[in-house]
This record gives structure tokens, sequence and C-alpha cells, in this order.
């Protein structure tokens, strides 16, 4: 289930989605439900319209910087943890006494994206905050270090600093915290005198070892903070201190370590149709695309979109103009993914407003049309003569296409429409000059329902020529 908690401050909030496992959740419905799962993280500032967004290695990186940088500030000892731009995405720098610059740093040309430049790395968001907006975030920090129900598995680490080098008394402890009162507050403000040790302010809590599944949500707003390039719905192992424990799944091509692939091509070709009518039709707005964007899907035999991942640097700034994130399956209303096999898919989303969708590998062999057949040769003919009887009487209007439209359409016994599939790009573009739809719609309700594999079917290939002129044949079999 999608989960908000939200930890507002007069000049500081954040913001973070995700998601919790429907099976532990099941258990526990009177509770609140726990959020195990990050998908996105938003901070937003008093003065700045928009926020800083990212996912779960921005919001640790948050925090880190976060808690060292208070502690630096509070001691005025250096800590290097505030200040590590070579590991962290995250950092700050003191500018004044009442001012500092919070830096968020581009990852650049990540592993999974293509660079198209030698300067790939974009240059990173400074953000100056004042003394009082500091501490705000710093209590917005401290706020969701004390939600037990909040990505519990993560713990404030601390190192602490020798008194000797502080140049502070206790007297600006008590300075500070009428400005951010809280556990990771006083926490930092102690730990940077040396006052008390290093709290474990929430250790990790073991758990049985399960894999869960999880829909992200990816949000691209006008100010990026370096968001990861993963976006996708993958298990997350929970933490066990046994030695047998698996490996955190961390993107897609991890779950595909943990499960297995989809390969065999008439599958393949059946998804492939399924994700095209998921994506096709939820693409509304097909403008202002500069550059390709480009993504790896992972899709359930079911058709499924259970994750995917941006290819190249484009596709992961923009994956808000892609409707992507609304199309991943919801947990709360389908069984959690576990083990099932994924098939992957790239799908482009071209700057001509051009869907394309393929398998990942493509073919191994040439695919061929699931379900039972028809193969009698004098009902595939009789049938064949009256597909064409019916589109023909069906089919009006001047062509406005200038290229044949290829369709397989499927048939039952009687002749009625069973399933119908575009073959080329143009029969894509062109569907809606055709009958096919209005005939499938007519007997399913809808021109993208499921094909009706429930009895055997004799398949035809229907092409509409610019000219008028139409042609039925008995089905040969994809061309590769």
């Amino acid at each position: 289930m999608n989960i908000q908690r939200k930890y507002s401050l007069p000049n500081c909030t954040l913001l973070l989605e995700g998601l919790s496992d429907v099976t532990r959740a099941a258990q526990f419905q009177e509770m609140r439900p726990e959020l195990s799962i990050l998908v996105n993280a938003e901070c937003y500032l008093s003065g700045y319209n928009q926020p800083l967004t990212g996912g779960r290695e921005f919001f640790e990186s948050l925090v880190r910087a976060v808690s060292g940088y208070a502690q630096e500030f509070l001691s005025s000892v250096p800590n290097p943890q505030a200040h590590n731009q070579e590991s962290e995405l995250v950092e700050f720098q003191k500018v004044d006494s009442n001012r500092h610059r919070l830096i968020i740093h581009s990852e650049g040309a990540s592993e999974g994206f293509e660079s198209h430049s030698n300067n790939s790395k974009r240059p990173p968001i400074e953000i100056d905050l004042n003394t009082v907006q500091l501490f705000d975030l710093v209590e917005a920090v401290d706020q969701f270090f004390a939600d037990s129900q909040t990505l519990p598995e993560l713990s404030l680490e601390l190192q602490p600093v020798t008194r000797r080098y502080g140049g502070a008394s206790p007297a600006l402890i008590r300075q500070a915290v009428p400005a951010a009162v809280g556990v990771s507050t006083l926490a930092v403000a102690a730990i940077a005198f040396n006052l008390i040790p290093p709290p474990q302010m929430r250790p990790p809590q073991p758990k049985p070892d399960e894999q869960t599944s999880s829909t992200t949500k990816s949000i691209t707003p006008p100010v990026s903070a370096a968001p990861t390039p993963i976006a996708a719905a993958t298990p997350t192992p929970t933490p066990t201190p046994t030695a047998n424990a698996k490996p955190a799944v961390k993107d897609l091509e991890a779950l595909l370590n943990t499960v297995s692939e989809i390969t065999d091509p008439s599958q393949l070709r059946a998804l492939n149709r399924q994700v095209y009518n998921q994506i096709h039709p939820a693409w509304t707005n097909r403008s202002g695309l500069n550059e390709e964007l480009i993504y790896r899907l992972g899709v359930a035999a079911d058709g499924a979109i259970v994750g995917y991942k941006a290819v190249n640097k484009e596709a992961n700034l923009r994956v808000g103009q892609t409707p992507l994130p609304n199309l991943l399956y919801n947990p709360a209303n389908r069984a959690p993914i576990s083990n099932e096999p994924i098939a992957q898919f790239r799908v482009v989303f071209n700057t001509k407003g051009v869907l394309e969708v393929s398998p990942w590998r493509g073919y191994a062999s040439t695919p061929e049309v699931l379900g039972a057949k028809i193969t009698d040769s004098n009902i595939v003919k009789g049938l064949n003569q009256k597909l064409y009887s019916t589109v023909r009487q069906t089919w009006s209007g001047t062509p406005t296409f200038t290229r044949d439209l290829k369709y397989r359409v499927a048939v039952n016994k009687d002749g009625v429409i069973a399933d119908y599939e575009p073959l080329n790009q143009v029969a894509f573009d062109y569907f809606r000059e055709t009958p096919l739809p209005k005939m499938f719609n007519a007997i399913y309700g809808s021109n993208v329902a499921a094909p009706n594999n429930k009895e055997p079917l004799a398949h035809f290939q229907v092409i509409f020529k610019p000219s008028g002129k139409l042609e039925v044949t008995p089905w040969q079999g994809y061309q590769q």
C-alpha cells in the first residue's frame, strides 16, 4: 500500500512516500502501517518554491549531512561527514555564523546511464539556509527518527569529537536547543562536546528473512536532488541477523537475479502487446521531448508492470512526463510479487510522440500465437470469406494513411472477432481508421481488452491499403 509520512516545522517539511509490506500490514490492521520501502523523499524549505527531491540514496545522504553539520556547527570542530562530496550526494558548507549552504551533487553518468558528452555531470544545486531554517531541518530529521513506523532499519550513527577540540561551551547547547528540540538534536549537541557516548538511536530490529514487493512513485520536479536512476517495484529483503541473509535487492537487474526470466518468444510477444496497450493510452502529453526517453521494464506473467529503470540520463530526469509511475502495479490490488518470473522490455518514448515497445533481448526465435487454433482448411476458408465481408461492409471513408496497415485478426468458429493485433507501426498509428476497434469494443467493451483465447480461433492477416483495397488471408505466422 502507498504511504505518506510528513514531518513539518515552520521553515522545513520532509515528505516521505513509500510502501509497506502488505503481508505484515494484514497482521496489524489496527496499527499505523509501517513505511518500510522508501520510494520518494521531498524536502520543502521556506523561501523556495520547489522541493528538493530524490530517492533513498538522497534521503540517507541528507540525514547524514544534516546530522554531521549540526554536530560541527555546535562544536566548531570540522566533521568530514558533513562535507564528503566524494561519496555523498549532500553536503553542507558554512558561509557565516547565520548562513549555511546546502549542496546537492549530481550523480552524473551513473551506472545504467548513457552519457552523450564528455561533461555529463550536472552542476550541483546550492541553497543557503539561515540558522533557524537549519535547525528546523534538523528537527524534521529528528521527527523522522522518532517515528518507529517509518524506515525502522535506518538508524542515526554519530561519532563523538574530542572535548578538548571543541570551540564552544555547553552554554551554546542551551542557546541552540530552543531552535530545535528533539532526540537526535540533543544527541548531536551532546556528542559535539563528548558529553554522552554516541547513541544507537534506533537499532535495526531482527525480522524474518523475507522479500517484499513495492510500487514506486517517481516525481520529476523542476529542482531535482540527483534522484537515483532506479524507480522500480523491487523486492527489498528485510535485514536479518542470520548468516544466511540474502543481499538487499536494489534495482531491477538485481531483482532478475532472484527470480527467473521469461524468455519464451510467444509469451514475450503476448506480453509486449499488453505493455503497449497499458502505456499507449496513458501517454497523453507527447510534446516537449528533445531526446528519447528509454526505459527497461520488468513485467510479470499477467502483464503487470513491476518495475522500470531509466536507461539514459534524460529518461531519469523526465520520468514524470511518462505514465510509468502511475502504471506500476498496486500491491493492495494484486498479490505481492515474490518469486514470479519476470519479462524485460525496452520502452522508448521518442521525440515524435511515438511509443516503441520491444523485448529487451529481442526474440530468440519467431514467436507463435498462443492458444488453440482452428486448422480445418474448409472452416478456415469459410471464416476467411466471412471476415472479409464483415470488415469490407464496415470500412468506409477515404484513407489518410500512405502505407499498408497490417493486422493479425482472430475469429471464433462463428466468425466473431476474438482478437486483433497491429503488426506494423503505421497500423498502431491509424487503427482508428479501421473498423477493428469498433468491432472489438462492441463485443468486449474495450478496444484493448484481453484476447478471447478460451476457445480455438482462426487467425488471419488483414491488410488495409491506402488505395482502399482490403486483403484478408490465412495467418502464416509472424515475420521476423
